[in-house]
């Protein structure tokens, strides 16, 4: 196969695969699940249940009216113990339900499955992925409806299923490609449906040749001509949405741009295989693929968790710690955020959790010295960009000249504070600097927004008053 990869920048860190050849196991459902309203990017959800129900697995417990959301299920039957803040995986503290586990397993009745994609229109393919809370799985949790629906006049001609999985440690994703290849390329099929789109591939870092072989033979033998598997140079952010495009199509998604304007999708394999459980098994997403993983848990692996399972119930259940945790942290150790508490839970991006020691002092930020002006940061940023800058615009909280570098285009992967010789801490502050520019968008959208509406008032008034004159007059 054809090596594809993306240009400029990226690194290769060590990869510390250490759960490569480790099969799923499903971990049993805890006694109590602790269920965020909020697992997704966009409107939060307000619950629909009360303390005291009784529900069921697969039910609805909390939606929300706004077009980019995705309601949640709850994950166990049982009882409704709480509905207040708990610890949430963005290190703050959201509105969950709690559930306490009658350990009977009791579905919601109203299960429907589809048999054949063609009895069923794209909408209400769209219908049922939204119903049912498939979200982005790769850490993103964009809300997969909305993806799947583009406004008006663009259309999506290329969907990309996502294999890379270029994160250290992480294999979730590896592993879901060697265990449920076909749910995967149902997935595909299903996104086909729904979007038109000519063509599909399924790309693969070459440190997983034996993945992209297994999903090339199934394609082969299921005869189907338009899903195409190909490689990817092991390189991270090789998993980068617009990297992966950059790399498979070699179109560039222009500055502030989603991939729906070069006509492509990307979609997490993880995610096509909820969205195919979703569509022919009727399955809302109550539970995902996670690799428990690091230095400091007894038995690493990849597990099937219930969502709202706690890391204490984790790592119960996956023989407890080898030595004392000092980091913890979902997702890689790239992009992944470090917790401060073991009742966080589970939720649907939680693609990994990484246990480490004393050794993980090493990892955390260290003192920073002048900068060298090495260029390194340029050299290897996967966007284009000059994070030296940025960064000293961040500093001198000069967003006119961060908006103008570029910065909200930054996707926050740390190449640039991983190859600094001077140990700047330009990721942490380009964050800054690119949280602050869309919070002044948003403040002044929402001026602009009721300027438009003070105008329309005007005017509609004006109008009322000008044809009231008339009538006197007459």
């Amino acid at each position: 196969m054809k090596l594809f990869t993306f240009k400029p920048g990226g690194v290769h860190p060590k990869e510390s695969k250490l759960t490569k050849d480790k099969a799923f196991v499903r971990l049993k459902p805890p006694k109590i699940v602790v269920i965020p309203l909020s697992q997704h990017i966009g409107a939060p959800n307000t619950s629909l249940v009360k303390v005291g129900d009784h529900v069921k697995i697969g039910q609805v417990i909390g939606s929300a009216k706004a077009f980019v959301s995705a309601p949640v299920h709850s994950s166990v039957s049982g009882e409704v113990i709480a509905i207040e803040p708990r610890p949430h995986p963005l290190g703050t503290k959201v509105p969950s339900v709690v559930i306490k586990n009658d350990f009977k397993d009791e579905w919601v009745e109203d299960i429907k499955k589809i048999s054949s994609l063609e009895e069923v229109q794209p909408k209400d393919l769209v219908g049922i992925i939204r119903d049912k809370g498939i979200v982005g799985m790769g850490g993103a949790t964009f809300p997969t409806a909305v993806k799947l629906s583009p406004p008006k006049g663009k259309l999506i001609d290329t969907l990309i299923a996502n294999g890379a999985e270029c994160e250290p440690y992480l294999t979730t994703d590896y592993r879901t490609m060697l265990e449920f290849p076909d749910k995967i390329i149902d997935g595909l099929l299903i996104e086909i449906r729904i979007t038109g789109a000519k063509h599909a591939f399924i790309a693969v870092e070459n440190n997983k040749e034996d993945a992209a072989e297994l999903l090339e033979k199934r394609v082969k033998t299921r005869g189907l001509k338009n899903i195409e598997v190909v490689l990817v140079k092991t390189k991270y952010p090789q998993g980068g949405e617009k990297q992966l495009i950059k790399a498979v199509l070699g179109k560039e998604v222009p500055s502030g741009k989603l991939p729906l304007e070069v006509g492509a999708v990307v979609e997490n394999v993880g995610t096509l295989k909820a969205i195919a459980e979703a569509v022919f098994e009727g399955k809302p997403l109550i539970e995902r693929g996670t690799t428990v993983s690091g230095t400091a848990i007894k038995n690493p692996g990849n597990y099937i968790i219930r969502i709202g399972t706690t890391v204490e119930d984790i790592i119960d259940q996956t023989g407890g710690l080898t030595k004392k945790l000092r980091k913890l942290i979902f997702g890689g150790p790239m992009m992944g955020l470090a917790q401060s508490t073991v009742e966080v839970p589970a939720i649907k991006g939680t693609s990994g959790i990484l246990f480490f020691g004393e050794e993980a002092l090493d990892m955390a930020p260290q003192d920073e010295s002048p900068c060298i002006r090495c260029s390194r940061c340029v050299d290897f940023c996967p966007m284009g960009l000059m994070p030296v800058l940025i960064d000293h615009a961040s500093r001198r909280n000069d967003l006119k000249l961060a908006e103008s570098l570029n910065a909200t285009d930054c996707i926050e992967c740390g190449v640039c504070s991983y190859v600094c010789p001077a140990k700047r801490h330009l990721t942490e502050n380009i964050r800054k600097a690119k949280q602050k520019i869309l919070k002044q968008r948003k403040i002044e959208a929402a001026k602009q927004a009721a300027f438009e509406k003070l105008k329309a008032l005007r005017e509609k008034q004006a109008k009322e008053a000008q044809e009231k004159l008339k009538k006197e007059v007459k």
